[in-house]
């Protein structure tokens, strides 16, 4: 009898050492899901297209041929042009410029993933978050 309620003791034992500590079965595996590594305000000046230039190097050639006569009124006009092709094109660049949030999640799968707004995104660093709808928008989960 003793020796039957050894083994009934080791058989339970042993069956126990098989079941998962309830720890590791509350963590699921979520493959859309990651931590904040770090967000970002990005400016991106524009390209210029050659149009700014060429209508601020017409208004300065105009301009400058204005002032003087002779030879100080060909080297005013000169000036003029390159001078407002140089404030033509910056005057373009800078209302072609773009600005957006950069956003790096680190997944649980070990991938980093960045991705952009246009807005300021409600997360912050070092938070849990689930992506929606392939990252277009961002879910705050809890830890």
């Amino acid at each position: 009898m003793k020796r039957l309620a050894t083994l009934a003791f080791a058989a339970v034992l042993a069956a126990l050492s098989f079941v998962a500590p309830p720890a590791a079965l509350a963590q699921k595996s979520c493959a859309d899901c990651g931590r904040v590594e770090a967000i970002r305000y990005v400016e991106q000046k524009g390209q210029g297209t050659g149009l700014g230039a060429i209508g601020g190097a017409v208004v300065g050639g105009v301009i400058g041929h204005q002032i003087g006569s002779g030879r100080g009124n060909t080297v005013a006009t000169v000036a003029g042009a390159a001078g407002g092709a140089y404030v033509g094109n910056e005057v373009e660049k800078n209302r072609r410029t773009s600005a957006y949030w950069e956003v790096r999640i680190k997944l649980d799968g070990g991938a980093t993933r960045t991705f952009t707004y246009t807005a300021q995104p409600t997360v912050r660093e070092g938070e849990r978050v689930k992506l929606i709808d392939g990252g277009r928008r961002l879910a705050l989960i809890a830890n």
